[in-house]
């Protein structure tokens, strides 16, 4: 049978339909997941058409899935992330959500405290366990979305839940209908979608989902989570593990449009940025992130790269303020204490600074033969040099410049008796069995000793 797509504007066969296929032993995809080897990528050479959204946005999970994996934070430090997460998604909301734990009388108290302020963006969603009186304390919040985990690989069905694929599919759809009775509109999360029996249990599920929201008369929202980071970018990649075939069967077998299709992933395998980018590129208009990257394991997507990933992909920020991402690394460092990895781009302490001389050579020539952007305009970091074995006299003349703030006529070249000075010291430093770099406190000393008071007033007195 044909029909129109509204989608694609095509006449399209929409005979495929998949039927739940209750098996008796769990299939668990050995072929690709071998037990004691590394996961295998398989290929079916079949392409999907890539579909992306009129709208994208960005969801965050930082208070939810990325505070299970440090200490609980403050109800004040919750205060604070919500803000800068508003401050950094601008006026339009391209930070759309945020989810809440709602369990503790801390977690209500915070969401309480961020309620009052006001602030339209991120909305303030909540995840909770798949029960009536959870959904009755949602709804008393006065909050209309909640995420609610169903799990749906049969690992996580047989193994975990100890259910038949039947079994858990009526009881999640128990559930589901609970939240509907609770005018609650349910955002499902189908955990380790990327193990699944995708046309056995996932589409069968999601169309079952889909008729009970058209009962209800109230939407589903379905976050495909790759609760693992088996999912690949690759768009010839066999299911489960394709993350273009994940969002295009959705969409294609179970009509989940694209403004209800959200991807959540995890950095296992080094993927969780390229698949998330991958989701928004094949028809999910929502990913789901974690500042920093914090989360589960190795973590989830990081919030701060799907900023740059949106503005690559658009052309522009749409009102999103990045140098926030500063000030969010900032607060984690000094306010919570976590410990940013310094190497970690756009966040790290050394994200933009090189210690090889003749990177620093290319960056007192011009900037951008060094720099990956502007990122003193879009983070508020310069790009910096660090003094080491390697530095050079360029290394060195960049470093003073830009420590003292010296500007037009007053920045010095690599040719400066001082700089030569400084390099000589540097030199036998390193002869003499030095291993560290050199502190600023140590070249700032030296400095003074070689050239007394010359940079004083640049200083400001420091």
């Amino acid at each position: 049978m044909l029909e129109l797509s509204r989608r694609t504007n095509l006449l399209e066969q929409n005979s495929y339909k998949y039927s739940l296929q209750d098996i008796s032993e769990p299939n668990l995809l050995r072929d690709i997941y071998t037990q004691g080897q590394v996961p295998k990528v398989a290929f079916n050479h079949r392409r999907v058409p890539m579909n992306m959204p009129e709208d994208i946005w960005i969801t965050d999970t930082s208070l939810r899935d990325g505070q299970q994996s440090v200490e609980p934070y403050t109800v004040d430090q919750i205060v604070n992330i919500y803000k800068l997460l508003s401050k950094l998604g601008g006026p339009y909301g391209i930070i759309r959500q945020t989810e809440f734990f709602v369990y503790s009388k801390k977690d209500r108290e915070a969401i309480e405290k961020c309620m009052a302020l006001g602030l339209k963006f991120p909305e303030i969603t909540t995840w909770i366990r798949a029960s009536k009186e959870d959904f009755m304390l949602v709804k008393d919040l006065g909050i209309r979305e909640t995420g609610i985990l169903v799990s749906c690989s049969d690992y996580h069905i047989f193994k975990k839940m100890k259910m038949s694929r039947k079994q858990v599919l009526d009881h999640y759809l128990a559930t589901i209908s609970d939240a509907f009775d609770a005018g609650i509109m349910p955002r499902c999360h189908l955990e380790d979608i990327t193990r699944a029996d995708f046309y056995g249990f996932v589409v069968p599920f999601v169309n079952e989902l889909q008729n009970l929201s058209k009962q209800a008369g109230i939407p589903v929202k379905i976050r495909a989570c790759d609760t693992m980071g088996y999912g690949v970018p690759y768009t010839e990649a066999a299911m489960p593990r394709s993350v273009a075939g994940i969002i295009y069967g959705l969409q294609h077998y179970s009509d989940v449009p694209s403004e209800l299709l959200e991807w959540h992933g995890h950095n296992d395998f080094y993927k969780a940025v390229a698949n998330a980018t991958t989701a928004w590129l094949y028809g999910a208009s929502a990913v789901n992130c974690s500042l920093l990257g914090i989360g589960e394991r190795t973590g989830n997507v990081p919030l701060e790269a799907m900023v740059f990933e949106y503005a690559s992909l658009r052309g522009s920020m749409d009102g999103m303020d990045p140098t926030v991402i500063t000030e969010i690394a900032e607060f984690f460092r000094h306010d919570v204490g976590y410990q940013v990895p310094d190497m970690t781009p756009y966040v790290g302490r050394n994200f933009n600074v090189t210690r090889a001389g003749i990177h620093a050579d290319g960056l007192m020539k011009d900037e951008e033969i060094y720099n990956i952007f502007d990122t003193q305009k879009l983070l508020s970091r310069p790009p910096a040099v660090q003094i080491g074995k390697a530095s050079g006299l360029a290394g060195i003349a960049y470093w003073i410049n830009s420590t003292f703030g010296l500007s037009d006529n007053e920045v010095i070249s690599k040719k400066d008796p001082l700089v030569v000075a400084l390099k000589e010291w540097i030199d036998k430093e390193y002869e003499d069995g030095r291993q560290t770099i050199l502190s600023n406190k140590e070249l700032e000393h030296m400095i003074e000793a070689l050239a007394p008071g010359r940079f004083c007033m640049q200083q400001g007195g420091r």
